[in-house]
């Protein structure tokens, strides 16, 4: 059987009583990547924020990794990457290698230093998104899709089991996003990390993903990518409140 990352039932929140979520129910299994898909305003950047502990629902229950999200402590076993390419100060002092490093300040305190092991495990992440090159460069002369896959070695450099991302290819060009997705593949398959991607991109995200969650204060589906993709348009279009096409770009895997 296989283990569950995260569980979610009967999930409610409200914000200045209006309902933005409303009896959410959500699996996400071990090694799985899952799509979250919706229109603005949908939800979906509230649901991460319940997951993340940062917003406290007003019913439901959360479990992250078996247990019940109040008594979780593990914060270390979850990586999160926000939409940082537009906000993020480009002229920040410090090189690609520094900021990777600052993602083990969790694990070892504040003004602990590195361990040689410690800066293996940088130049290791720094390593898995393609960016070795740089490692001495400072972040801000970087370009957009490359500070995002600096920001996402410093949310694996701690050996996260669960990656969230929130949106992380706003602003970021198309052949850069398809690179960019397949580096999640690759981290999903080759290390085993389960993924969580907000995006509203869905057609092409539909062949990267093998889960796909379809929230609009509803999970108006749940359910296999492969399902995801067979969803007739009128299906799609009562999800998001206007008509939508999935144009699925069928690259092999």
């Amino acid at each position: 059987m296989s283990e569950s990352i995260i569980e979610i039932n009967h999930l409610n929140f409200t914000y200045e009583r209006q309902r933005v979520l409303e009896d959410i129910h959500l699996l996400v299994e071990k090694g799985s990547f899952l799509g979250l898909v919706g229109p603005n305003g949908s939800g979906k950047t509230t649901l991460l924020k319940c997951l993340l502990g940062i917003l406290k629902p007003q019913q439901g229950e959360i479990k992250l990794f078996g247990q019940p999200i109040q008594k979780f402590k593990n914060w270390h076993e979850i990586g999160f990457v926000s939409q940082k390419a537009n906000s993020f100060n480009t002229g920040f002092p410090a090189s690609v290698f520094e900021v990777v490093a600052s993602g083990l300040t969790s694990k070892l305190g504040l003004f602990k230093m590195m361990s040689p092991n410690d800066r293996k495990s940088v130049q290791k992440a720094i390593e898995q998104v393609g960016l070795s090159e740089f490692a001495k460069r400072n972040i801000g002369e970087l370009s957009g899709g490359q500070q995002q896959r600096a920001f996402i070695a410093r949310a694996i450099v701690s050996d996260p089991k669960l990656l969230i991302l929130d949106e992380p290819t706003v602003g970021v060009d198309a052949k850069t996003v398809q690179n960019f997705y397949e580096m999640l593949m690759k981290l999903n398959r080759e290390l085993g990390i389960t993924l969580i991607l907000v995006t509203h991109d869905v057609g092409t995200i539909t062949d990267k993903v093998t889960h796909v969650a379809c929230i609009n204060k509803h999970l108006h589906f749940h359910g296999q990518s492969k399902e995801f993709e067979e969803l007739k348009g009128d299906e799609m279009s009562d999800f998001y409140g206007h008509s939508l096409h999935v144009l699925t770009h069928n690259h092999s895997h």
